[in-house]
């Protein structure tokens, strides 16, 4: 029984060390972009990275970032884990990851993309 305790408050505490280590990247991402209040990007918290919210599983940005903070030796949100990543395209919607961010959509989600561009005034 003992045992048994001991292993439910080891998964706890691992999952609260996840939990926290998630939302002091959800923070730094908001004090690095700062998402537009009212856009997408400010609204989707977790979902920014992750596939669905409470999932653990990434969506492609989200791999996209775990990859530079693991090839940048970093498990903080840096500028430069945001700037490795900036040129590409993650969901691949024809839409940079750097372009989704300025416009306030989701950089992980194909279906979140950037109004296209006005035509020019003649």
């Amino acid at each position: 029984m003992r045992i048994v305790r001991t292993g439910a408050v080891i998964i706890v505490a691992m999952a609260a060390a996840v939990a926290l280590g998630n939302a002091k990247i959800q923070i730094g991402f908001t004090k690095l972009v700062k998402p537009a209040e009212g856009s997408a990007l400010a609204k989707a918290g977790c979902v920014v990275c992750h596939a669905k919210m409470g999932k653990a599983d990434l969506n492609p940005f989200g791999k996209h970032m775990a990859d530079a903070m693991k090839a940048l030796k970093t498990k903080e949100l840096t500028k430069p884990v945001l700037d490795k990543i900036a040129k590409l395209d993650s969901d691949k919607d024809k839409a940079t990851n750097e372009q989704e961010l300025k416009a306030g959509t989701l950089p992980g989600h194909p279906k979140s993309k950037p109004a296209p561009e006005s035509a020019p005034a003649k």
